[in-house]
């Protein structure tokens, strides 16, 4: 049984919410250490020679961060500035302390950098965007701009990263979960309390599409209360294209109106992924869910093979990169990977100018 289901069942019952509510409560005492101690100075932050931009979240999983990078990198690089991502690259097959580099032109697998940094090189493929991959964010970092030019760094996932100093936050919030229960780890989701709004430059309402106007209004409120006066943004995930991997033929979105698919998806928030499929007029038969960043195995496809009934399998590209290397014997019929992208419905020229302004900027 994974962790995530033994918490939940723990969440059911009075004895095992109290160990929970116990865990929370040391973990928050660590949190609060550890922010303190960088409050000052006992654990230094170091400053790089490029403007760095972090996009993270205060919840453990999904509230779209993959997207908001992308976003970001494309926004910048179209307006001429040297772009570079850094990211932890959870899951990889090599040494923490490597910098392993996702570029133009070299072909880097899957293992050796993590599912989602080599997603977001395969999303920027062509635009001259590195990728750097290290647990050290500070050496990856240093090394985009010796090695690369990079005067603008995009921290993935780093807001609690408090080592690298940043010269902005971006904080996502998922409208339909937006502090993770109120509590921190492990009875709630929360990785540090809501107070820590505090630190952000800029709030993005992610899935701002999924909930209604009173709760939105709500939620802005909310928001205010813990930092009065930080720009709030909204904005949606939206189906940006299909594409058949057998064939690598990009397809019209209109190919999965009115047909019965297989979803599969090892994300942070399988449901958002499901209901695009859905919005797209499909209608999803089984839906296969695995842990977050979960790595497929053989027996995996083959059950879902045995299962589905020769329908469409749909995925996520996340997902798609950790497919075993001979999933084309293994799986027969259509496999098809749904592209999203973020759409801002509330805020854009916030968005750009605040970007513009802080990569134009001349670092002291």
């Amino acid at each position: 049984m994974s962790w995530n289901k033994r918490r939940e069942r723990m969440r059911k019952s009075l004895g095992g919410r109290a160990l929970l509510g116990a865990a929370s409560l040391a973990y928050g005492a660590g949190v609060l250490a550890r922010q303190g101690m960088y409050a000052i100075g006992a654990l230094p932050r170091t400053r790089i020679r490029a403007k760095v931009i972090c996009v993270g979240n205060l919840t453990s999983g999904g509230t779209g961060k993959t997207p908001a990078v992308l976003l970001a990198a494309e926004t910048l690089r179209k307006r001429g500035h040297e772009v570079a991502i850094l990211s932890r690259g959870y899951g990889r097959e090599v040494s923490k302390k490597e910098v392993s580099v996702l570029i133009d032109g070299r072909h880097t697998d899957w293992r050796q950098c993590g599912d989602e940094p080599w997603m977001i090189h395969q999303s920027l493929q062509g635009q001259g965007i590195p990728v750097l991959v290290c647990a050290n964010r500070v050496k990856a970092g240093e090394l985009a701009v010796e090695m690369y030019g990079s005067r603008v760094l995009i921290l993935d996932d780093g807001f609690q990263h408090l080592r690298l100093h940043r010269d902005l936050d971006i904080v996502l919030v998922n409208a339909r979960n937006p502090f993770g229960g109120r509590h921190l780890l492990p009875l709630g989701d929360l990785r540090e309390p809501v107070s820590a709004l505090r630190r952000a430059g800029m709030v993005v309402i992610t899935h701002a599409d999924r909930v209604t106007a009173a709760e939105l209004s709500r939620l802005r409120e909310a928001i205010d209360a813990a930092h009065p006066g930080v720009p709030v943004l909204e904005s949606a995930h939206k189906a940006d294209h299909l594409l058949d991997v057998k064939t690598e033929a990009k397809l019209p979105l209109s190919r999965l109106k009115d047909k019965a698919l297989i979803a599969l998806s090892g994300i942070g928030d399988p449901l958002s992924f499901e209901t695009q499929l859905e919005g797209l007029g499909a209608s999803v038969a089984q839906s296969w869910r695995y842990p977050d960043h979960h790595p497929y195995t053989a027996r995996e496809l083959k059950s879902i093979e045995d299962l589905r009934g020769g329908l469409p399998l749909v995925t996520t590209h996340k997902d798609f990169v950790r497919l075993p290397g001979d999933w084309r014997e293994r799986l027969s019929g259509e496999v098809l990977v749904l592209g999203i992208k973020l759409e801002l419905l509330r805020g854009r020229n916030i968005w750009i100018d605040t970007l513009e302004a802080l990569a134009s900027k001349k670092r002291r």
